[in-house]
């Protein structure tokens, strides 16, 4: 028998009446579900007993949360219950977890606040997993809030249960499993801080069930950073000056702006830096827009497929100023020749990056922003570059990225070169045509694979969280329910494009139904080369063309699939088809998927075979 006003708990089997929704009753994916009556629990004389649920309602709202991406169940209907009386907080409730975690790390990308998601205990937990191990990657702020069994049933292999603190302390800037119903608010605005503190991460707060249900008085505090917990802003003063002489000197100086630069708002900073002193400048991948890339000292991105002239620039370069990078395997290939000639100036907020992968000269730990503006005004003198600038735009000339397909230029020169009709379609030639029609502010996100590096290179980025990707842990399925993110997070004229790939898009296409429903304004191109690219790609040029498991024989008609979850559906198959029908699904207002066929032989070039060295960057297969 369950006592008056406490919400049930039901077990394995047991289903509330009326329940018709099987045995995914636990994880209720409808937000709008009326369960007010049950939770909100009353006392003797009539008032509403606070909870924990309630205290992190209220936490989240005093840190200024306006969004919430989650999927309903169980353990965490207390929450879901407590958060249909905020008028506060937006729930957007998603098709799977997955999809919520990377909506929130989206969000958290383009508004550089943390972004919050919410899931069941369980599965609802594990299926957080992929997108928060991508945050702990790219360094993105986001809170996770999952539902726990009660603590009596913790460690008895319950209905739903998962060491949820266990599965993500490696993947986590910090987590906490909910102790008390007194405490959980303060768990949760903890969480909060921390994910946005110094560098950036994501946090969890485990919440058991009894927890979240009991009573408390407890009122809720805005986030703070715990005492034993501090950042360094500013780099010592003779560090500082030892570096500034060591650029002043060089006669080859490159900065090399990371993903840092964007997340500590930096890109003033490192901008004005490279301007006064016409230092040539190359982004890794997650720092895109760090630097506009329509600028004559921008470089664009280095790397595995970056750009010839930014891997020859930071091949040559006799000092390289990096800030706000962890130097990973994708942008460095081998360590040993990754910028061999150069004194190595690096500047991040995280110690335990300083010399972990690239041995640092110059370190200097503390905000990106700030200690840029330390060496700025602690130059000496601007380093004499002109024949260096003059080389690096030689190379562009010499290594420009381009696809090997005759063009017909138009006449101003206002849209991209435009192939022969005969021609199966060149993906690099669709991403050309949605940058020159749409606005430089419009945000673009990716799934992973071929498209990812053709979006990376073809679209011209020139402001900063304009791109967001899954860089470290490189997901598949990311674009879509990153498309939702950006879009909440976006600003109402600001457009939202995603390009995938119809391996990527077949992971998360179900998130379409999020889009339509919450009538988003999201235009998806996906890149149908009936296959997962970069891997035929690369069994081709390493594994003699054995295409294990990488071909797609028969895929669904993604324009059809859109319109079957409510979207409108476009296809491109021919040159012809690519302007007219760009324009027309850009104009939609709500969500639109593009089917492009894309020439299935087309590769990305230029590559750095895994390991290799940057200077020695292949532009065709023939040169692997």
């Amino acid at each position: 028998m369950t006592e008056q006003g406490a919400v049930p708990d039901f077990g394995d089997s047991e289903r509330p009446p009326g329940d018709e929704q099987g045995d995914d009753a636990q994880r209720q994916t409808d937000d709008d579900t009326d369960c007010s009556a049950d939770a909100a629990e009353e006392g003797a004389d009539g008032e509403t007993k606070r909870t924990g649920a309630t205290s992190v309602v209220e936490s989240l709202e005093a840190a200024g949360v306006d969004t919430v991406f989650g999927v309903q169940g169980g353990a965490i209907m207390p929450v879901y219950d407590a958060l249909y009386d905020s008028e506060d907080i937006r729930h957007v409730t998603m098709a799977h977890e997955q999809g919520a975690a990377h909506a929130a790390d989206a969000y958290g990308m383009v508004t550089g606040d943390p972004g919050i998601c919410m899931a069941t205990s369980g599965p609802g937990a594990t299926n957080l997993v992929t997108g928060i191990a991508d945050a702990d990657m790219d360094s993105e702020p986001m809170v996770a809030l999952t539902g726990q069994v009660p603590t009596e049933l913790v460690g008895n292999d319950a209905f739903q249960e998962t060491d949820t603190v266990g599965v993500t302390t490696p993947i986590t800037k910090s987590n906490y499993f909910a102790s008390s119903p007194d405490t959980v608010g303060e768990d949760v605005s903890t969480a909060f801080a921390l994910a946005d503190h110094g560098r950036q991460g994501p946090t969890v707060v485990d919440l058991p069930k009894d927890v979240t249900q009991g009573e408390t008085d407890a009122e809720p505090s805005e986030p703070a950073v715990p005492g034993t917990v501090s950042v360094q802003e500013r780099a010592p003063t003779a560090d500082v000056a030892a570096a500034a002489e060591t650029i002043a000197d060089a006669d080859k100086p490159v900065i090399l702006a990371g993903g840092g630069v964007v997340k500590g708002e930096a890109t003033d900073e490192v901008r004005a830096f490279a301007t006064e002193f016409d230092v040539p400048v190359v982004t890794t991948m997650p720092g895109i827009g760090a630097f506009p890339e329509d600028h004559d000292l921008a470089l664009e991105m280095a790397g595995m497929h970056g750009t010839g002239y930014a891997n020859m620039a930071v091949s040559l370069t006799d000092c390289l100023v990096a800030v706000g990078t962890r130097f990973d395997d994708r942008l460095t290939g081998g360590v040993d020749s990754f910028a061999p000639d150069a004194e190595v100036v690096h500047v991040d907020i995280d110690p335990a990056e300083i010399s972990k992968n690239i041995e640092a000269d110059h370190p200097l730990v503390g905000d990106a922003g700030t200690v840029v503006e330390q060496l700025a005004d602690a130059m000496p003198a601007a380093p004499d570059t002109e024949d260096w600038v003059a080389q690096c735009q030689e190379w562009k000339v010499e290594y420009p990225l381009d696809y090997a397909v005759p063009s017909d230029q138009s006449d101003d020169g206002s849209t991209p070169s435009r192939p022969p009709e005969d021609e199966p379609v060149k993906p690099q030639y669709v991403v050309e045509t949605v940058d020159a029609a749409t606005d430089d502010d419009t945000i673009v996100t990716t799934g992973v694979g071929q498209h990812q590096m053709w979006a990376c290179q073809y679209w011209t980025y020139t402001e900063p969280r304009t791109w967001v990707s899954s860089h470290g842990l490189g997901a598949m399925g990311y674009g879509v329910p990153s498309a939702i993110g950006a879009r909440v997070a976006a600003d109402d004229d600001q457009s939202v494009v995603c390009f995938d790939g119809d391996g990527s898009f077949m992971m998360t296409c179900q998130e379409l139904v999020v889009a339509v429903r919450e009538q988003m304004d999201i235009t998806v191109f996906v890149l149908n080369n009936e296959a997962i690219g970069m891997v035929r790609q690369w069994q081709d040029a390493f594994f003699e063309g054995r295409r294990m498991a990488s071909e797609y024989p028969w895929v669904p008609k993604f324009d059809k699939l859109a319109e079957a979850f409510g979207a409108d559906g476009f296809r491109i198959e021919d040159y012809d088809d690519v302007p007219d029908t760009v324009e027309a699904a850009l104009a939609v207002d709500g969500p639109a998927v593009v089917d492009v066929y894309i020439d299935p032989t087309e590769e990305v070039y230029p590559m750095v075979p895994s390991g290799g060295d940057n200077g020695q960057f292949a532009l065709s297969r023939d040169h692997l």
